[in-house]
Formats: structure tokens, sequence, C-alpha cells
């Protein structure tokens, strides 16, 4: 079992590629996966990319996140068994909106609804 310290040790650039791997194999695009990101974080394009770059840890990755979204407390659902909603651990609920926004795509959800908007 991974646990939460080794998650927030983990380069976020480590686990990009998953996202990007996960929401192709589904006939989705990396650019979907940016956007997701983006609305999430706060991050343009650029600044995402400097981060991927420099192999950003995930608490580092959350912690210097420029704005994160307000409407990110409307995603609701289980993912690795756990309801995010419930999870009391600030980074650990902002990781694992990042994961049901991937896991959304990739199940085919249309970007309005993974937006929220």
């Amino acid at each position: 079992m991974v646990t939460k310290h080794k998650i927030y040790t983990m380069s976020f650039a480590s686990v990009y590629p998953h996202y990007i791997a996960k929401a192709e194999k589904k006939g989705r695009t990396k650019t979907e996966v940016d956007e997701i990101i983006r609305w999430l974080t706060g991050y343009n394009q650029n600044e995402l990319e400097a981060q991927l770059e420099k192999k950003t840890d995930f608490e580092t990755f959350i912690a210097e996140a420029p704005q994160l979204n307000p409407s990110r407390t409307l995603i609701k659902g289980v993912i690795c068994g756990v309801r995010v909603e419930d999870i009391e651990e600030p980074t650990m609920q902002e990781i694992r909106y990042m994961d049901k926004l991937i896991d959304e795509l990739a199940k085919g959800k249309a970007m309005e609804k993974i937006l929220r908007e």
C-alpha cells in the first residue's frame, strides 16, 4: 500500500504520464488532461510544464498552485475506495480530486460536466 507520505514525496511528473495514458486509452487527449489540471490548480500551461520539468513533488505542486478552483468542492464520488468529499487531510483530498477528474475523463464524461460548469 502506498502511504500518505510516499504519495506526497512522489513527483507529480512521475504520475502525469499515467494520467495521459489513462485518458488516451479511452480516446481522450493530453490537452484535456492539461485543461483539467489547469482548471483544478490555476496553473497556466507554461507553469504546469515548468512544474513537470522541475519534477515537483505532489505536496509542493498542490501547495504552490496559483488558485485552487473553488468549484472543486463539487467533486463527489469514490476514488481508490474512498469518498473524496470525506477525506479530511487537505493535500490528500486535492490529490484525490485530481484523480477523480481524470477518472471521469477516462469514463467519457463531457468536459463541461468534469469542470463543473
